[in-house]
């Protein structure tokens, strides 16, 4: 019956709204993408950076619509169909749900350290993908929403052609071979932030609460860590071995800019804050705080590396 009514609430969002592109207007910002090129010069990897200001509509990018992993960032879309299935009643955002051991992914989640039988709240499930990254919780999201197949069906009713999840998802195998959990762009990437921020999402309501889980992310040891802590910022990482990842909307005193940086087939694979991906995201983070704010100069200051961990898988 949940699938069923799932189906039928895929069916009434295609039917209610024309797809929306994830492509947006502007020109090029040419020492903002000459800054770029300068950061990402003898990364031993492959890079993808997407950069826009959203009053502007200046951008800079690298490889923007080229298909990278997402790692855990794939939790955006399982995001958007979640709330989806609540906006149109196959779900419902407080209702209590059951735990089993049979749903646990290996790993240090939170919600793997429950016991078989607990109650936990949907809602609570959301706020450990996000706030968390906790596996377990987004892959038991990603079943209530009716597998990956429905992700994807609401991703290209929306205009997303590279954003897909590979993972549990029938006929994707070789993709999930080739990119793991999920694959997109950074364009698409940074573009499904921009849709929720602007209350494009599902519907303006569900857009506001997707938001604020958002901003809410315990891993700000990259992006997030160069940006002063007064700012909002909504955000997703990602990272595996080869690759990592973050998708960042910040809320800025001059007006909001959104960026997606990922890498793959990355030399460095180690789990330390030195990670070259790591460090480039935070290279990178720095560079477009620098060029967007330079009345508001602001550094991280002297030992707060000390803080830093490694993101989740």
């Amino acid at each position: 019956m949940r699938a069923f009514a799932l189906l039928l609430a895929g069916l009434f969002l295609a039917n209610e709204a024309p797809a929306q592109s994830p492509s947006a207007a502007g020109s090029t910002d040419a020492a903002l993408q000459a800054k770029l090129e300068r950061v990402v010069d003898g990364f031993r990897g492959d890079v993808g950076i997407y950069i826009r200001h959203l009053d502007t509509g200046q951008s800079a990018a690298l490889q923007p619509d080229t298909l990278f992993p997402t790692a855990s960032m794939i939790k955006v879309p399982i995001l958007l169909t979640t709330f989806d299935a609540i906006e149109h009643g196959a779900l419902r955002y407080d209702q209590m749900l059951t735990y089993r051991d049979s749903l646990y992914y290996p790993g240090v989640d939170l919600l793997g350290h429950f016991q078989d039988g607990a109650e936990v709240k949907l809602s609570k499930l959301v706020m450990l993908m996000l706030t968390m990254s906790d596996n377990t919780a987004s892959l038991w999201l990603q079943h209530l929403c009716g597998t990956g197949t429905a992700i994807n069906d609401w991703l290209a009713s929306h205009g997303f052609e590279g954003t897909r999840m590979n993972s549990r998802t029938p006929g994707r195998q070789a993709d999930w071979e080739r990119y793991g959990w999920g694959q997109t762009t950074p364009r698409e990437m940074a573009e499904l932030l921009v849709m929720i921020r602007e209350g494009r999402a599902v519907s303006p309501a569900a857009s506001t609460e997707m938001y604020r889980a958002l901003t809410r992310s315990h891993w700000d040891d990259e992006a997030l860590s160069q940006i002063p802590p007064t700012v909002q910022a909504a955000s997703k990482q990602g990272a595996v071995d080869a690759s990592r990842s973050e998708v960042v909307l910040v809320n800025a005193p001059g007006g909001d800019y959104v960026f997606t940086v990922i890498t793959k087939n990355q030399a460095d694979t180690s789990w330390t804050p030195e990670n070259e991906g790591f460090q480039l995201i935070r290279d990178v983070s720095r560079t477009l705080w620098q060029h967007f704010e330079p009345e508001h100069d602001w550094q991280p200051p002297e030992g707060v590396r000390r803080y830093w961990g490694s993101t989740p898988e």
